[in-house]
């Protein structure tokens, strides 16, 4: 079994992932973030940092699920297979040249090749949790990482409503696996103990359909 989380910036892809390793007594690739030495620097810089992030972010994801795909049970907070969303919304925003654009989907094409090479071919499970805008403002606030709060770069919340736009589209797109959508306002497993008790059951419930 080999669950991923997918969703905006503060969905609560972490406090899922990590109720969901305790719920199955599997273990969580974490993304990387509080020890990741380029992030800081791309919140202040975006245009002389953001590829080098995503070049960053990806090496990571790329060897978090290859881990993953040679265990029996794992569960990833966020996956190779969303890290395009963010590196195509820099090329949007005149962040990323052309040239760095195709060198990272070219190497990004690379790696799902040898993906696809493995005795595991794809996650069992993409779990999207779904949040409002607000939600998601709410969250990042609230753990409190200095470099993405919207009220010491004002220009943050124009990002944010860009990442949270485009979810959406890619979730509707992804095809890769079977895939469920939790809505993040209607069950607030991060601080409901019952509304995570019943998103455990959504879950469980659709594995127990794909193991059929």
């Amino acid at each position: 079994m080999l669950l991923v989380l997918a969703g905006t910036i503060g969905a609560g892809k972490s406090s899922l992932a990590a109720a969901l390793g305790e719920y199955f007594g599997t273990e969580v690739f974490y993304e990387s973030v509080d020890d990741n030495p380029v992030l800081d620097l791309y919140y202040k810089n975006p245009e002389k940092y953001a590829f080098l992030l995503q070049i960053y972010f990806l090496n990571k994801r790329f060897k978090s699920i290859k881990e993953a795909y040679k265990n029996d049970n794992n569960v990833l907070d966020r996956s190779i297979f969303e890290d395009a969303l963010f590196l195509d919304l820099n090329y949007r925003n005149g962040n990323v040249t052309q040239e760095e654009h195709q060198v990272y989907h070219e190497l990004l094409d690379n790696m799902m090749e040898e993906l696809e090479g493995m005795p595991k071919k794809a996650p069992d499970l993409l779990i999207y949790i779904d949040v409002s805008f607000e939600t998601m403002l709410h969250r990042i606030a609230r753990r409190g990482r200095e470099y993405e709060q919207v009220e010491g770069n004002p220009d943050l919340e124009g990002y944010y409503r860009q990442v949270h736009a485009a979810y959406p589209d890619w979730y509707q797109a992804y095809d890769k696996s079977p895939k469920i959508r939790i809505d993040g306002d209607r069950f607030d497993f991060v601080n409901d103990e019952l509304a995570l008790k019943e998103v455990l059951g959504h879950i469980e419930a659709a594995l127990e359909g794909i193991r059929k």
